[in-house]
């Protein structure tokens, strides 16, 4: 799994936003397997299972938040080369799965609403990531990649939002 190469290189070069992704990576294969799993399910079940997902939704944020802290105490600059190629890796991988999922992102279901929602704030954080690396080619800092890891919070948190407002709905339907 890609996690494994983005987690490693975060470590190697200290950087926020692609721990952030990596562990992301990790979050997107739970919420997979469990949607799979629950295709049986009944929709109240399913929107039980929605509450579960709005949560997993955050996990990547606690991380980033962690790793911010974390960036803070030492502030070093990402190695700019090596973080837009691993960044552009998970773009290939993430955009080819939001483009599958593309189809679904009307849906009104909490699982298929999670699992768009999941493959598009990663494309959109890899394509992020990306440019971090770029602006860190010209300045040479640390905020391009806290802002990007900053910035996957927040999408993180907006989709845990739209996934628990569908769960809701669906509660209220069983």
């Amino acid at each position: 799994s890609y996690f494994f190469v983005e987690f490693s290189v975060a470590n190697r070069i200290l950087s926020v936003s692609l721990f952030a992704d990596s562990i992301d990576f990790l979050e997107d294969a739970a919420v997979n397997i469990l949607i799979f799993l629950a295709f049986g399910w009944s929709l109240k079940a399913r929107a039980n299972l929605g509450y579960l997902f709005s949560t997993l939704l955050l996990i990547p944020g606690i991380a980033v938040l962690w790793s911010a802290f974390q960036k803070f105490q030492n502030p070093v600059t990402p190695e700019s080369f090596t973080l837009g190629i691993t960044g552009l890796g998970a773009l290939v991988i993430n955009l080819s799965c939001a483009l599958l999922l593309a189809k679904f992102r009307k849906e009104t279901e909490s699982l298929v609403k999670a699992a768009y929602f999941s493959a598009r704030n990663d494309a959109l954080a890899n394509v992020a990531i990306i440019g971090a690396s770029i602006i860190s080619l010209f300045w040479v800092s640390a905020w391009p990649d806290l802002i990007v890891g900053l910035g996957i919070l927040l999408l993180n948190l907006d989709s845990a939002k739209e996934v628990l407002q569908a769960a809701r709905k669906e509660k209220s339907l069983s």
